[in-house]
């Protein structure tokens, strides 16, 4: 009998991908949550009352870390938007499947990044 190659994972498998992907994305929106309240929060260093030779390097010190911030917390809300995406295919029972190749992507590359879209054969053409 020839075995024929896996076209999509099974349900019992696309649950579990579900469940990972929900635990990341809970942790993920509570850090995303965090960065934007350190960013709505003014002057969280107490600063205020220091003298003004200080202010200045303060000043922007405060930028760079606010910046850093916005850089963070725009990362985190695209890593979000990965994960609610691959919440979609695994309803659509699309989960797992490489856009390029068409391929399952491998199990263990699924669990470490659960929201990719390549197999690694096709990520690493790209390179």
């Amino acid at each position: 009998m020839e075995k024929t190659e896996k076209t999509r994972y099974s349900d019992s498998e696309l649950q579990e991908f579900k469940e990972l992907i929900q635990g990341k994305l809970k942790s993920s929106r509570e850090e995303f949550l965090s960065l934007t309240s350190s960013l709505s929060s003014p002057n969280s260093h107490g600063t205020e009352d220091t003298s003004g030779a200080y202010k200045t390097l303060e000043d922007g010190s405060a930028t760079l870390e606010k910046e850093q911030i916005n850089q963070l917390a725009a990362r985190q809300k695209k890593f979000i938007d990965n994960l609610e995406a691959a919440l979609v295919r695994i309803e659509n029972k699309t989960y797992g499947i490489c856009r390029e190749t068409g391929k399952l992507i491998q199990k263990e590359r699924l669990m470490a990044v659960p929201h990719a879209t390549l197999s690694m054969e096709a990520k690493l053409k790209q390179g």
